[in-house]
């Protein structure tokens, strides 16, 4: 009896151990094997046994791992390890051949890998010659990603992704449906077509941990929009045939785009079929985010679903037919698909088209350069955008009566009234015109004559009263102008002209002492046009001109045929040296101010900034609004902005450009400014008005902000002409709201959002306005110093654009 009970304890005692503990399976899939390396011992490694290797850094883990929507298939990957939501793959060893339960990877008794399919029976792991041969018969997973067996290396045999530090192989990456490629480093296609859509400046060749993509070509290098911070990074081929930088942000625990190569995706070819149009939907900090398909005017769908797929004619165009006008759209064909001609007009580029049958279109640009381009066969990679400049005319039938869905680009011509003008013959020729001609020729030489000799009797009085004028010192001046100095005065100040201190738009400047111990800043004028003109102009205009942060004029020298302006001296030099540390655009200052050395210089606060800025736009409201004349300066930048003894800012070298009255408008021939801060009507020749100052101004105040120079690219890549320093200012802070990411780096970690949040943003907002590409669209200094100072309420300003493309 005893036994009986001894026995059934055990049997109770075993069963409660059996079911104190998971099945192994379940074991395995909560707690996975994560090992250093796979060897000819653990072989054969199969899908289910939840076996992970590991990177010595456990950032990336290898293995088999489940395909998403097909849980009984596998891919053998690599993927991030630890982090947060599905795992993010940058690798894979069959992509387009994923494995069943059964599979297996293994290493033979010769060293090879091998990666097999019960179903298929072949080696699936990538190599040149479908296995792999290796003297250490290990398989590892580095710290950098790459997967090695002996020789062989994953970083050699990439599939969509790229890593960080990882060189550019030979072998193209592919997007994962395989319709895109990106070829030779350098440039996307289209596989259907072998058609390019991006070609890269130069081959890349590596993106480093910082986030800079080193290319073949070492100053075509490029940073991605966080450049500078050690992060995970990957550059991946998308399966919308876009190349983009991911970068993963630790805060939001999310991967954002920090690069693409192609900005418009509705550039990318293949996006939409035959005669279909693909719109952008919407942008994300300058990025395209998504697309749809339209069919133009005339069409409809081939598919029920939608113009995805492409469309057709709603009626055919057989015999007689007509064009159909769509602006900003172009049909990128390509190839024998696309004929570029050279046409006197646009009637001539439409009846090349219409003779032609197969012609299904026809594209022409209005800028005069006699553009047309002919399409033929199809009408492929359609896309809209306002920078082809292109208006498309589609073949239709002539009973088509549909109206086109895409106007704006050439409506203002057609508002223009056509007016015939005739004019009468002219008189036959009478024997009288020998006559005239000899009569008005006497006319006109008699009046030449006397106008010659009255100029020189003139002149000759003139230089007789100047010259006594100039030995007695009774040029006309405006009561409490500035002081006349010799030259000789000028020359024992300055000691002999030897100490240069700086090199402006109108002439050297040197620094000097009076006898009165007055140090001054002495420049000496040159290469003006109406030299003795333009001299005057700036005596008697800046003598009047009385602020306190305008540079003072004290006296002036006209002797021996100099011309000669003694300003006071203003210790503290230009702004620029004290903005940006690298140096400046010029390279000279306008050298009414001796600055120290650039790294001596010490960094501005954010109370300091404002207050620049709002003495430089009083100032310069002062000399638009409230002087007797209208003063331009039409170089408003940091080096014509010179501080004082307590970072007082004064503006100098106002007075130089042409004068007109307020009622008069605007015209200037010559091009004046720096590359950088001219307004958009200086290129385009419109009239310019005080909305130029206006507009430079802006872009000082955002480099005052910014702490960078306007032309200094920040971010992702682009072409220098495409990028433009307002609209990226614009994306960060009021469509991505980071507004730290244009502060200036120097002092961003001061920034106070509760102490410096009201200034910084009627800075920005300022800017923004003062940067619209309209001069109408822009305030007045007036409104500007009002809009600084915080008296006159900011309306949320419109996005600055580099282009103008007309009312709408």
């Amino acid at each position: 009896m005893a036994l009986f009970f001894l026995f059934n304890f055990f049997l109770t005692f075993f069963f409660f151990f059996l079911l104190s503990y998971p099945p192994p399976s379940l074991a395995q899939q909560q707690n996975p094997l994560n090992n250093s390396s796979f060897t000819i011992s653990d072989s054969p490694w199969h899908p289910n046994q939840n076996r992970t290797l590991l990177s010595p850094n456990s950032i990336f883990a290898a293995g088999f791992l489940v395909l998403p929507n097909s849980p009984n298939l596998f891919t053998f990957s690599i993927w991030y390890h630890n982090l947060p939501g599905k795992p993010v793959v940058v690798w894979s060893a069959n992509p387009i051949s994923p494995v069943n339960s059964s599979a297996s990877l293994a290493i033979n008794s010769k060293g090879e890998l091998l990666l097999l399919n019960d179903t298929s029976g072949r080696n699936l792991w990538p190599s040149q010659n479908a296995s792999v041969n290796s003297n250490s018969s290990q398989l590892v997973l580095s710290n950098n990603g790459s997967l090695i067996f002996g020789n062989w290396k994953s970083f050699d045999f990439p599939t969509d992704t790229i890593l960080t530090n990882q060189i550019f192989p030979d072998i193209d990456l592919n997007s994962k449906d395989g319709k895109f490629r990106f070829k030779n480093s350098s440039f996307l296609v289209l596989v259907s077509s072998s058609a390019r859509y991006y070609t890269a400046p130069n081959p890349f060749l590596m993106l480093n941990d910082v986030g800079r993509m080193v290319t073949t070509k070492a100053d075509s290098s490029f940073f991605t929009a966080d450049n500078g911070e050690i992060r995970l990074r990957r550059l991946v081929l998308d399966e919308d045939g876009n190349l983009r930088i991911y970068s993963f942000d630790s805060e939001t625990n999310q991967w954002v785009v920090v690069w693409q190569a192609v900005q418009e995706l509705c550039q990318i070819k293949g996006t939409c079929g035959p005669n279909a149009i693909c719109m952008p939907t919407n942008t994300n900090g300058g990025f395209d985010i998504s697309t749809y398909c339209v069919c133009p005017s005339g069409f409809k769908p081939i598919n029920p679903d939608g113009p995805k797929q492409g469309c057709t004619w709603k009626i055919k165009p057989l015999n007689k037919a007509k064009f159909l006008q769509l602006d900003y759209v172009n049909f990128s064909s390509g190839g024998n698909l696309t004929k570029l001609i050279a046409v006197k007009n646009f009637s001539d580029c439409e009846s090349h088209c219409l003779a032609d049958t197969n012609c299904l279109g026809f594209g022409v640009k209005y800028n005069g350069s006699g553009y047309c381009s002919l399409q033929f066969g199809r009408l492929i990679y359609g896309y809209w955008s306002p920078g082809t400049e292109t208006s498309m005319f589609v073949r239709v039938d002539e009973s088509e009566n549909e109206k086109s869905n895409f106007t704006g680009l050439t409506n203002l011509l057609e508002t223009t009234c056509s007016v015939g003008i005739s004019l009468p013959l002219p008189p036959k020729e009478s024997n009288t015109t020998t006559r005239n001609i000899v009569i008005v020729s006497t006319l006109f030489a008699a009046e030449l004559i006397s106008g010659i000799l009255f100029f020189w009797s003139f002149l000759k009085k003139y230089i007789k009263y100047r010259d006594m004028a100039q030995t007695l010192g009774l040029e006309l001046l405006p009561a409490g102008g500035p002081k006349r100095f010799t030259y000789s005065e000028l020359k024992t100040a300055t000691n002999d002209f030897s100490n240069l201190i700086g090199r402006g738009g109108f002439g050297d400047v040197y620094k000097g002492e009076l006898t009165d111990h007055r140090v001054v800043a002495v420049k000496c004028l040159r290469n003006l046009i109406s030299a003795e003109a333009e001299f005057w102009a700036e005596v008697t205009i800046i003598a009047r001109m009385h602020h306190l942060n305008l540079v003072r004029l004290w006296g002036f020298c006209l002797e021996k045929g100099q011309r000669i302006l003694v300003y006071e001296y203003v210790p503290n030099g230009s702004l620029d040296k004290y903005l940006f540390r690298s140096g400046r655009v010029e390279g000279q200052d306008n050298g009414i101010g001796m600055g120290q050395d650039a790294d001596l210089k010490p960094v501005f606060d954010w109370n300091v900034r404002y207050r620049i800025a709002l003495g430089v736009a009083r100032a310069i409201a002062y000399l638009h609004e409230e002087c007797l004349e209208w003063v331009l300066h039409c170089d408003i930048k940091p080096e014509n902005i010179l501080l004082g003894d307590d970072f007082c800012p004064k503006i100098s070298d106002f007075g130089l450009a042409k004068l007109r009255k307020k009622e008069d408008v605007v015209s200037m021939s010559q091009m004046r400014g720096t590359r950088g801060y001219m307004a958009p009507e200086w290129v385009k020749a419109d009239t310019i008005t005080s909305k130029a100052d206006v507009y430079s101004f802006g872009m000082v105040l955002l480099e005052l902000v910014s702490g960078v120079r306007n032309f200094e690219i920040q971010g992702s890549l682009m072409v220098s002409e495409d990028w433009y320093f307002p609209k990226w200012a614009f994306d960060k802070v009021f469509i991505e709201m980071k507004v730290e990411d244009i502060l200036d780096r120097q002092i961003k970690h001061t920034y106070d959002c509760r102490a410096h949040f009201d200034m910084v943003d009627r800075m920005v907002k300022t800017a923004m306005w003062c940067l619209q590409s309209r001069p109408e669209m822009r305030p007045t200094m007036g409104k500007v110093a009002k809009m600084l100072e915080g008296t006159l309420e900011i309306t949320e300003p419109l996005k600055p654009t580099i282009f103008y493309l007309g009312d709408e």
